[in-house]
């Protein structure tokens, strides 16, 4: 009889561990999108093809796949510093599975806090009573998930926005000057996209662009790991 309760408490504690590892599993995209890089770089990469006006070229598909790219690059260290100080304990039975959580939300907390404004941690604290504004970013990595996710996101818009707004300007010129040009030579049925579209291709190819577009949206993330 007692190994019968016993195999079936095993059973239960075996059901519910299954659940929660499909909880996670369903909440694994909205982590991705929310706690790491993806969302500065797709924002970018969405502003710059509209700054080009080539409407769907590149095509959705493969903006999300070069962000997701770019984030694995970018997540690299987070992801080491998370499999050393957590996973291979975990799976060698050093610690806990309670312990494995807080031990692998460490190194995230670490890499949002040092890319999110200190305004805006300093708001979410105050939308909360019952969180403190951290004094530094010792403290700040202390602070619930619940106050730097949010944050951190913020932060991400923001300067995906600034970034947006920073590839439209030449490519603005541009147009400007296309329309002006076409204006003046009474030109005024004829579509100015039709005639600045392949002068916009022509400076970004030139410049080689992608690598420089690349470049600065990898560098300009930062992180010091905690160990």
């Amino acid at each position: 009889m007692a190994d019968g309760i016993i195999n079936i408490n095993g059973e239960s504690v075996q059901t519910l561990e299954i659940i929660y590892l499909m909880t996670l599993l369903t909440l694994l995209p909205s982590a991705v999108i929310l706690m790491t890089s993806f969302t500065r770089y797709v924002v970018s990469l969405s502003f710059l093809r509209n700054a080009l006006g080539t409407q769907q070229v590149p095509p959705n598909m493969v903006l999300v796949g070069l962000a997701l790219f770019l984030t694995l690059f970018t997540m690299g260290p987070v992801v080491r510093e998370i499999s050393t100080t957590a996973y291979r304990p975990y799976t060698e039975g050093e610690i806990e599975q309670a312990e494995f959580f807080e031990r692998a939300q460490l190194p995230l907390k670490n890499f949002m806090v040092q890319n999110t404004d200190s305004s805006s941690i300093r708001m979410f604290c105050d939308m909360d009573p019952n969180v403190e504004r951290p004094d530094s970013i010792e403290a700040a990595r202390l602070l619930p998930l619940r106050i730097i996710v949010p944050a951190f996101t913020t932060s991400e818009l923001r300067r995906a926005f600034e970034i947006g707004l920073y590839l439209y300007i030449p490519f603005l010129l541009i147009d400007i000057i296309v329309s002006t040009v076409l204006m003046s030579m009474g030109m005024i049925m004829l579509p100015p996209s039709m005639i600045s579209t392949p002068f916009k291709l022509l400076l970004f190819v030139s410049l080689n662009g992608w690598e420089l577009v690349f470049t600065a949206l990898v560098r300009g993330f930062q992180y010091t790991p905690l160990t």
